[in-house]
């Protein structure tokens, strides 16, 4: 029996090696049409397409069961969450779901934006402050303010042998929306990107890496849904780097 079973898990282990990363975009889709027509999850799903290693199912909050099914995480390697505007109505039973996944299972976390003030990311923000001691001062995930000017933002690759790091150099993004230190939530375990914006006001909160139990996490601060930042070469780089490190086990 203990052979069987050591071939079985041999088997399941190769198998899980041969098949794609399976890839969930989801989003509450309050995104405007005008810039992403798609989506941001649409978007998502674009800079993925062409990578045979990499399968994309979108879903959104429309979707049966808010498109966080047992069975659509279950199905899931690596979760890329954008909202908003309607944080508050993703169900309780989702959030735990989501959370579960992530620190148990080891599905992949990837944060855009807005997404600070998504409920799973709050809830996870929790579980790491609580799992090193730590007593977060304030709504988790929450910038002391925001400024939307539209102004240009550099982005300094300050972890430049990270894997989310990998082929990508100092960035300008055009038009952006500023959030402004500090930011709630427990030390980030590597800080791969770091911002500036004109005036030298430094934020340095850009690319956040975390291990959450069995799962990483990965929160990206730009992407405001008013500007067509995802259809950037540089931050789709950003993407597809850190779809990879976060499905690696």
């Amino acid at each position: 029996m203990r052979l069987l079973a050591a071939l079985l898990g041999v088997a399941m282990a190769v198998s899980a090696a041969d098949r794609p990363v399976r890839v969930t975009a989801w989003s509450e889709r309050s995104e405007p049409v005008e810039v992403y027509p798609n989506g941001i999850n649409g978007a998502m799903a674009d800079i993925l397409q062409g990578n045979k290693k990499v399968k994309v199912t979108i879903a959104n909050l429309a979707d049966a069961e808010q498109g966080l099914s047992e069975s659509a995480l279950a199905a899931t390697d690596v979760l890329i969450w954008f909202g908003h505007r309607n944080h508050k109505d993703v169900s309780d039973e989702n959030v735990d779901r989501v959370v579960r996944h992530v620190v148990e299972r080891g599905m992949g976390y990837l944060a855009l934006h807005s997404a600070h003030y998504a409920r799973p990311f709050q809830k996870l923000l929790e579980w790491k402050a609580e799992k090193i001691g730590m007593k977060l001062e304030g709504t988790p995930g929450k910038w002391a303010r925001v400024r939307n000017e539209g102004k240009p933002e550099l982005i300094r690759v300050i972890a430049p042998k990270h894997p989310i790091a990998k082929g990508i150099k100092d960035f300008t993004i055009p038009k952006t929306e500023m959030y402004v230190n500090p930011f709630i939530a427990p030390p980030p375990d590597v800080k791969v990107l770091e911002g500036s914006w004109e005036g030298g006001e430094q934020q340095g909160m850009d690319g956040l890496c975390w291990q959450m139990g069995k799962g990483r996490v990965f929160y990206f601060r730009p992407g405001h849904e008013t500007h067509p930042i995802f259809f950037q070469a540089e931050v789709q780089a950003v993407i597809r780097n850190a779809v990879g490190w976060l499905s690696a086990r």
